[in-house]
C-alpha cells in the first residue's frame, strides 16, 4: 500500500525522537530520514523503524515515599512566604523606633494569600502536583537528549 506525506513525516518525527533518546547517532538519523522521505510504500517505511521503540517512552514515574503533594506546595507557597516575610521584615524595622502603626503586610498577605489558596485547593483537586511533577520530568529529558544531540554532533556542553 502507498504512503502519504503524513505517514512519512509521523516516521520522521519518531526517527526525531530515537535521534534524541540517543537510539540513532547522527549518521544512522540523516540515512534513515532519507529512505523515510523516498520511501513510496508502508513496507519501506516500517523497515526504516523496525528495531525502534513503538511509542515514545514516558517520564519517570516518581520514586516510591516521594511527596510530591508537600513538593509542590512548597513550589507554589514558597515566593509567597519570602515575600510576606520581607514585608513583615520591613514593616518591623521602620517602626524600631515604638510606633509600628497600621500593618501594611496584610495588603500583600491577605490577596495574594486568598488566590493562592484557591490555587492550592483546585490544584489538589485537579492533581496538580503529578502533572507538574510530569512537567519537570519532560523539562529533564528534554535537557538530557539536547546535551547527548550535542555530543553527538562533536560540540561542547553548555552545562
Amino acid at each position: 500500500m502507498r504512503a502519504g506525506d503524513a505517514d512519512r513525516q509521523q516516521v520522521a518525527e519518531r526517527l526525531r525522537v530515537a535521534l534524541d533518546d540517543g537510539r540513532l547517532d547522527l549518521s544512522e538519523y540523516d540515512d534513515r530520514l532519507r529512505q523515510t522521505y523516498a520511501a513510496k510504500t508502508y513496507g519501506e517505511l516500517e523497515r526504516v523503524t523496525t528495531d525502534l521503540p513503538a511509542v515514545p517512552v514516558t517520564p519517570a514515574a516518581p520514586a516510591p515515599g516521594t511527596n510530591l503533594t508537600g513538593r509542590w506546595l512548597v513550589h507554589v507557597w514558597d515566593e509567597y512566604v519570602t515575600a510576606v516575610a520581607i514585608c513583615v521584615a520591613i514593616w518591623l524595622t521602620t517602626g524600631i523606633g515604638g510606633d509600628l502603626g497600621f500593618f501594611w503586610p496584610i495588603w500583600v498577605a491577605g490577596p495574594w494569600g486568598a488566590l493562592l489558596v484557591w490555587r492550592t485547593v483546585s490544584g489538589l483537586a485537579s492533581d496538580e502536583p503529578r502533572k507538574w511533577h510530569e512537567a519537570g520530568e519532560r523539562k529533564k529529558l528534554k535537557k538530557e537528549r539536547k546535551r547527548r544531540r550535542k555530543e553527538l554532533e562533536g560540540r561542547p556542553s553548555e552545562d
